[in-house]
């Protein structure tokens, strides 16, 4: 039986080995020593009186035991950041240093306002922001780097993240004036825009690139993109498309946010295209002043353009 002293820290190192796959990697992501990790581990082991880990499989495995405490493990982190952020009102105002991530087009559609209205009435809270590339943001907010994140709910981010939904926006073709497929009308269908050359975002031929909403829509009506270039900067895939390299398609903010001057954008055919989520980590527990940018986050209005994504139930 797991005595009522059982630390803390002991469970972030626990579940941090669950979340990495190892215990080295777990070391560099909650700032400790292997060893001290491996510390936790076996004392936490010793309380539960069963092993925790499979230790002969590579990455390591739970044991049916660690995965019921795992669960636990993670409520109890749960409920102590919960009652942090509850106790921070009896405290006073919010304050300190909060990190926030989010890809290029975010920041320019959104990011301004929020920080603009935190500095105006949350002034003891200074809000840093970190702009990276999606795929980027999962190893910043698994490394400590970023306390939130704003990114796209597709490709799903590494294990243990929590999230709240934001909004909906539509995916759009981006072709030059003169293209075939000026010639159609607006939505655009899928196998027409299928027939050439593509230009979408994130890096090409990575495999967790093909998890993007451009590669989802077009294989969910049975077609493979030719892509031939990709990019995570709007303005670069815009001047792509100028250059008669190909056509692109990309989220809707992309395109609001950078001079579409000398193209054409038009919607694509597709029921859904990009959902865009804040993101957090499950294993450590955010700070007050971490807390306060969360819900001025959730408060906020959408971008023009989108539409709010309501609420998903635990």
């Amino acid at each position: 039986m797991l005595r009522t002293d059982v630390r803390l820290e002991w469970f972030v190192s626990f579940l941090s080995v669950i979340d990495t796959g190892s215990f080295s990697a777990a070391a560099e992501v909650v700032h400790r020593s292997q060893p001290r990790v491996s510390m936790h581990v076996a004392a936490l082991e010793r309380e539960a009186g069963v092993p925790l880990f499979d230790r002969d499989r590579r990455p390591v495995a739970l044991t049916d035991a660690g995965a019921v405490l795992a669960e636990h493990a993670r409520t109890i982190l749960r409920q102590l950041s919960r009652a942090e952020a509850a106790m921070a009102a009896h405290r006073g105002a919010a304050r300190g240093v909060v990190t926030l991530g989010s890809y290029p087009s975010a920041s320019v559609a959104f990011v301004p306002q929020l920080l603009e209205r935190m500095a105006r009435t949350r002034p003891a809270i200074k809000v840093v922001l970190v702009e990276r590339p999606t795929l980027e943001l999962d190893g910043a907010l698994a490394a400590g780097e970023v306390d939130l994140c704003l990114r796209p709910m597709t490709p799903p981010p590494g294990p243990s993240v929590e999230y709240r939904p934001l909004w909906r926006e539509g995916l759009i073709v981006v072709h030059r004036p003169d293209h075939p497929l000026a010639a159609l009308p607006e939505p655009l269908p899928v196998p027409e825009v299928a027939e050439y050359p593509l230009i979408t975002i994130g890096r090409l031929g990575s495999p967790e690139a093909m998890g993007f909403e451009t590669y989802r829509a077009f294989r969910e009506r049975g077609f493979e993109p030719n892509a031939v270039q990709a990019t995570n900067q709007p303005q670069t895939l815009i001047s792509l498309v100028r250059s008669g390299l190909g056509i692109g398609v990309t989220n809707l903010l992309a395109v609001a946010t950078a001079d579409a001057q000398g193209v054409v954008a038009r919607k694509l055919d597709v029921p859904c295209g990009r959902r865009v989520a804040v993101h957090w980590s499950g294993t450590n527990p955010l700070t007050p002043a971490a807390r306060t940018l969360l819900r001025e986050i959730e408060g906020s209005d959408v971008p023009p353009g989108t539409r709010r994504l309501a609420p998903e139930r635990p």
